[in-house]
């Protein structure tokens, strides 16, 4: 693997839970990111899936600085910009930018398209002298495949699709290293997200960028990604390249959320093997002590409430080689096909 531009290392976001109107009291937490870590690599997609609500969007968010980690470190090309500020910050930014989920609340009503992807030249000058903008802003438009004599037009004229790909010419207006696409294509109908992720494919090689790509629909997932990353109640479990993960899992989660992959060969669905995880997923204010996933496993044992499980090689596979060799968090880690070899 090329040489890592971000490292996040044990990224952890709590959320204090409050009681009392005047004198507020700490009563607890909700854990929504607890000791994430993982590379990236330049020119690398990674993807990181998983349930609403595991935590996704708030590592997205720490990744570009909208929200303070509690502790962890993130790092970009070596230097820590957990503990940047002032101008410091304002020139990693202009290197790590950010796609939203929503393209119909992440764009100002207000402002016409050209205001709004120019409006990163008016934060940093610097990138575009300002007789030079209109021009950058209409090449945007035409990189992402919109008529640039749109640029005077607000966004309820657009689509949702061609508002998602306003959002990432906006993205794309200071020429970052890394793009975190936060669900880029939930919002949008199945035609238009295949449009948008090719999209994005395209200009991935053109700009040589480095995504963070944000989903719960694991087949958009493996189509765009390198390596995926699957996350459960604000943990990664399982880690690897898409062959890895898709066709060799070897943590019960993962192989969960495999089975319930719809897969358009009728035989293939047949020779599917269907995995019903029973319970509801436990809350991150009071997550299950071991193993989080153990309330939903069927391979849970004593040991699993009594040790966190770490994301490493398990031990059966760290001696052997092939595609069944990738970090896990699970004490009974095993390699499970659920989706048949013709899918």
């Amino acid at each position: 693997m090329a040489e890592a531009i971000l490292e996040v290392r044990d990224l952890v976001k709590h959320y204090p839970l409050t009681q009392g109107v005047l004198l507020k009291k700490q009563v607890g937490a909700v854990r929504a990111v607890d000791g994430v870590s993982f590379d990236l690599a330049a020119g690398e997609t990674l993807g990181i899936v998983g349930e609403s609500g595991c935590g996704k969007s708030t590592v997205a968010r720490m990744l570009v600085n909208l929200e303070r980690p509690t502790a962890g470190r993130i790092s970009y090309k070596g230097e820590d910009i957990t503990r940047m500020s002032g101008r410091a910050l304002k020139a990693v930014r202009r290197n790590i930018q950010m796609v939203f989920q929503d393209p119909y609340t992440s764009l100002n009503p207000r402002m016409t398209v050209g205001d709004i992807i120019g409006e990163p030249y008016e934060i940093h000058p610097e990138v575009a002298p300002k007789g030079d903008r209109r021009r950058k802003v209409q090449d945007l438009l035409d990189v992402v495949g919109l008529n640039p004599e749109y640029i005077n037009r607000y966004p309820h004229q657009f689509s949702g699709g061609q508002r998602q790909r306003i959002g990432i010419a906006r993205g794309l207006a200071l020429r970052p290293e890394i793009i975190v696409a936060d669900e880029p294509v939930s919002a949008l109908d199945v035609s238009v997200q295949a449009q948008v992720v090719n999209l994005l494919d395209r200009l991935q090689s053109e700009f040589a960028l480095s995504y963070v790509f944000i989903a719960h629909d694991l087949s958009i997932v493996r189509h765009i990604s390198d390596r995926v990353g699957v996350m459960y109640l604000g943990r990664v479990v399982e880690i690897g390249r898409d062959e890895e993960i898709y066709e060799h899992p070897t943590h019960p989660y993962t192989q969960a959320l495999l089975s319930a992959v719809p897969l358009p060969d009728p035989s293939a669905r047949e020779r599917r093997e269907r995995i019903i995880l029973t319970g509801d997923v436990p809350s991150p204010a009071n997550p299950p002590s071991g193993c989080r996933f153990r309330t939903r496993c069927w391979k849970a044992r004593e040991r699993c409430a009594q040790e966190v499980p770490l994301l490493a090689v398990p031990a059966e596979f760290r001696h052997a080689e092939g595609p069944a060799r990738h970090p896990s968090a699970c004490h009974f880690a095993e390699e499970r096909r659920v989706v048949p070899p013709a899918a």
